[in-house]
């Protein structure tokens, strides 16, 4: 199996960036993580996060971050990203009113290429994370697969959340070779459900800060679960990430329930490494 690069979503321990940022980044790496993907910076400087990475020899590969910073502070955003030394920048989410078949999508359209074309001239690309909800259809194609048909290559890159796309009910392995050549930054993400596609079993972070949306995890049995410890066939989904181009899979879990984040972290990383990762 190929090496890939194996980092962590930080959203995945916010609790312990929150507390403290360079002992969780010092665990991070104990675990074995080489790099990981930003979700916030809890008020440090740039310098200060790349004075952190270096210290632990940790890659800032990605960040996610809502397009609406950027539009608000175009320079500051970019310059953070290249003072981090972030490869990558992604879109996490973006309000389904807002997509293709909408009176927004213009808009839309207009903002991710600005925002693609000013990372892409500073040796950074924009990607976008998905959910479920952007495998609702419009014209009898998926919302998502209108984003990349629609923006260019150059401007917008999957990055393609395991968890979510089996969730809607495609098999994320097959769904990730229609993407092949273009994905390069892939979110490793399990879970177990009793009732797929049944609706909303998270929340989404709005431009207030506050939760969009709350969950229905009684409704569907879902649960986050560390990777290889849910339903999900990480075997297969590997395999297509070599055969697709996959440089980086990052682990994210975005609950943990009654186990410390950092314990759950540990037993993702773990996992990959009985595959040889």
């Amino acid at each position: 199996m190929k090496k890939f690069k194996v980092g962590l979503q930080l959203y995945s321990i916010r609790d312990k960036m929150a507390e403290d940022m360079d002992a969780a980044l010092k665990a991070v790496k104990e675990m074995g993580y080489t790099c990981v993907e930003f979700a916030g910076f809890y008020n440090y400087s740039a310098e200060e996060v790349k004075a952190m990475l270096d210290k632990y020899e940790l890659t800032a590969i990605s960040v996610h971050q809502r397009i609406d910073l950027f539009l608000d502070d175009p320079k500051g955003t970019i310059e953070y990203f290249k003072t981090i030394g972030a490869k990558y920048a992604v879109i996490p989410w973006y309000p389904a009113e807002k997509l293709k078949g909408t009176e927004e999508w213009m808009t839309t359209f207009e903002n991710f290429m600005a925002y693609g074309k000013a990372l892409k001239e500073n040796g950074i690309q924009l990607l976008y994370h998905n959910h479920d909800f952007e495998f609702n259809k419009f014209e009898g194609k998926y919302l998502l697969d209108w984003l990349y048909e629609e923006i260019p290559a150059e401007c917008l890159q999957p990055q393609i959340d395991t968890c979510w796309v089996h969730y809607a009910g495609e098999d994320p392995a097959a769904y990730m070779r229609k993407y092949s050549g273009r994905l390069e930054v892939l979110h490793l993400k399990d879970f177990e459900c009793e009732k797929l596609g049944a609706g909303p079993v998270y929340s989404l972070i709005g431009n207030s800060g506050e939760e969009t949306e709350k969950p229905s995890q009684e409704e569907t049995g879902f649960r986050f679960r560390p990777v290889g410890y849910g339903i999900q066939n990480f075997n297969e989904i590997l395999a297509a990430a070599e055969e697709t181009g996959v440089e980086y899979v990052i682990v994210e879990q975005d609950s943990s329930y009654d186990t410390p984040t950092l314990e759950t972290a540990k037993m993702s990383r773990d996992y990959l490494k009985t595959l040889g990762l």
